[in-house]
């Protein structure tokens, strides 16, 4: 198969950094996760209801944007890799720390540094991966890459289902500072990004200029990324809280659905990645998007945990399919001065203007007499049609060579 005669003809360097670019965004993902898992149980010892914690991760996905442009600049003046290592550090202990919160107040402020940090890495590693590979390998590597996301989702849903039980929320973020073990690994084995060393002596790009020069299609990114934040976090951040409250699921049944939903992310994630080598990244994106559509009814509305666990497995596999695109896809789009910070700024740009989507589906929830499926199925189904129809009539740059592209 000529797949797997391109994967065995990797080099080492090259294995290296899909790997740690893949662990980085599957380390970071399960920082941020573990927080969905226990919105009931910080709502209960502050005195206030879910709706009210939801605003520690709509702080969160606020500040990514700020984090992805400060830490990207850096990685476009610096390297992909000396940044990418501070990044992981950063919010490894500001997960940490979460641990500590005296206050809800204080849970907010040190949520919105961890995701000024969180918010450098997708984008760092994104471009130090698809600069260092074969033309050929950017779909499916971009799958496996954005399978770091469910990973880390799974790992959490992991350690809620072993430990939450044992160790209260506070543990659990304590269980956060475990990425930071990432950094000694990258320190010895990665390399940085050719594409950076052969441009390690040229004047630095102005991001601002850059961004201003490139505004059409920053722009459109930015739009896309919003649907395709919507789609990831509209059917993802509540559903442990769905299970809780709307089914009275158990910590060990609520661990579990997750973990089914998260198997069916990486298998989409990555089928859908190599597919887009052969039907194209645009349609790559919109097939997985329309197939989410005849799932939704089973997802949010079945009753059975056995049906539930299908409609998770399955309404997955659509969402991170459209999902395994998006690194290669943007990474392709952007322009090659500022490869380490447009893609993850448009990307947390985007998050940005979706941040308002947990207390936006926790308040339709609560007006609709705690019916969470409603609110997730009105959500994922207005932002299918939203993301198609925004992806169709954008550009697509398949093929394009990073290192002989031009720069002007």
């Amino acid at each position: 198969m000529p797949l797997v005669a391109e994967l065995k003809g990797l080099q080492r360097k090259q294995v290296h950094s899909i790997w740690a670019s893949y662990l980085g965004w599957t380390l970071d993902a399960f920082d941020f996760f573990l927080l969905v898992f226990m919105l009931s149980a910080i709502a209960k010892e502050y005195g206030t209801d879910v709706h009210a914690v939801t605003w520690a991760i709509t702080c969160t996905l606020v500040a990514r944007p700020f984090g992805a442009f400060v830490f990207g600049w850096m990685a476009d003046r610096f390297g992909r890799r000396p940044i990418m290592m501070i990044v992981i550090l950063l919010f490894s202990l500001f997960s940490f720390a979460s641990a500590f919160a005296w206050s809800l107040t204080s849970l907010f402020a040190i949520r919105t540094l961890f995701g000024f940090c969180m918010g450098g890495e997708w984008g760092i590693g994104a471009s130090l991966v698809m600069e260092s590979i074969p033309i050929k390998l950017r779909g499916p590597v971009s799958g496996l890459l954005q399978s770091g996301y469910p990973s880390g989702y799974f790992l959490a849903s992991l350690v809620f289902f072993l430990l939450f039980d044992v160790v209260g929320w506070r543990g659990m973020f304590m269980v956060g500072i475990a990425p930071a073990i990432l950094v000694f690994l990258i320190r010895m084995h990665v390399e940085e990004s050719p594409v950076f060393e052969k441009r390690r002596h040229e004047r630095p790009a102005n991001p601002i200029g850059e961004l201003a020069r490139n505004w059409k299609i920053a722009l459109y990114l930015v739009v896309l990324m919003t649907a395709f934040n919507f789609f990831s976090h509209g059917t993802q951040d509540l559903y442990p809280t769905f299970l809780k409250e709307q089914h009275h699921f158990d910590t060990k049944t609520i661990g579990l659905l997750a973990m089914i939903g998260n198997v069916g992310a990486i298998v989409g994630g990555i089928s859908f990645g190599i597919w887009s080598e052969h039907i194209g990244r645009k349609r790559a994106i919109i097939v997985a998007s329309l197939l989410a559509l005849p799932i939704i009814p089973l997802w949010a509305y079945a009753t059975t945990p056995i049906l539930l666990a299908i409609g998770a497995f399955l309404i997955q596999v659509a969402v991170q399919g459209a999902w395994g695109i998006v690194p290669v896809h943007l990474n392709e789009l952007s322009p090659s001065l500022v490869r380490g910070m447009f893609p993850g700024f448009a990307y947390q740009l985007g998050n940005l203007i979706a941040s308002q989507n947990g207390p936006m589906q926790a308040s339709l929830a609560k007006s609709h007499g705690g019916n969470y499926g409603f609110a997730l199925a009105l959500v994922a189904g207005i932002t299918v049609i939203v993301l198609v129809i925004w992806t169709a009539l954008g550009p697509e740059r398949t093929d394009v060579d990073f290192l002989t592209e031009k720069t002007n």
